[in-house]
């Protein structure tokens, strides 16, 4: 009798490095009054919304496939946005690792009648690639072309590694209580 061929696992094609100009994505959104909140200025969860649609937007393009928010590391709020202004939120991936990604986003808020635009919000989230039953997948890697996208890479490790630190000195702390 024959021995049984050996189970290989099936191998995944090599993910394409892609630059992080090709996830860039832009969303515009005019502010009106459901958008407003008790000061008559935009609403920081509208805001939030907006910028968490424009990361997943930056996400999907990266890894073709549909992602989920991990985390927010960090949201500034830096103006007040009024009703009536036109807002740009502008999502790029930062860096790539296994399964996740970091997109940062800018938010411009422009008063169109005068033509001034301003810089209203930046966040930094992390997002994750899914497949249809919500299982992690890999990502492409990342491949940094200009000085300025080297610099939010860089930026990017930082903040990830003082996250993972954190994680394990929250850790090592409950273990202690325990």
């Amino acid at each position: 009798m024959d021995s049984p061929e050996p189970l290989l696992e099936p191998q995944l094609p090599a993910l394409q490095a892609k630059a992080p100009s090709a996830s860039t994505s832009v969303l515009a959104h005019f502010m009106g009054i459901g958008d407003s909140n008790s000061s008559q200025h935009v609403h920081g969860g509208t805001i939030m919304k907006l910028v968490d649609e424009a990361a997943s937007l930056a996400g999907v393009r990266h890894s073709h496939s549909r992602v989920v928010t991990a985390s927010i590391d960090r949201m500034s709020f830096l103006v007040p946005i009024e009703i009536g202004e036109l807002v740009t939120f502008t999502a790029t991936v930062n860096a790539a690792w296994r399964t996740s990604m970091e997109v940062g986003v800018r938010v411009v808020a422009e008063s169109p009648r005068a033509g001034i635009s301003r810089l209203a919000s930046t966040a930094y989230l992390t997002m994750v690639a899914v497949d249809e039953q919500g299982h992690p997948v890999p990502v492409p890697p990342l491949v940094a072309e200009t000085p300025d996208e080297h610099r939010r890479m860089r930026e990017a490790e930082l903040r990830r590694s003082h996250r993972l630190a954190e994680r394990v000195a929250i850790e090592r702390g409950r273990q202690q209580t325990d």
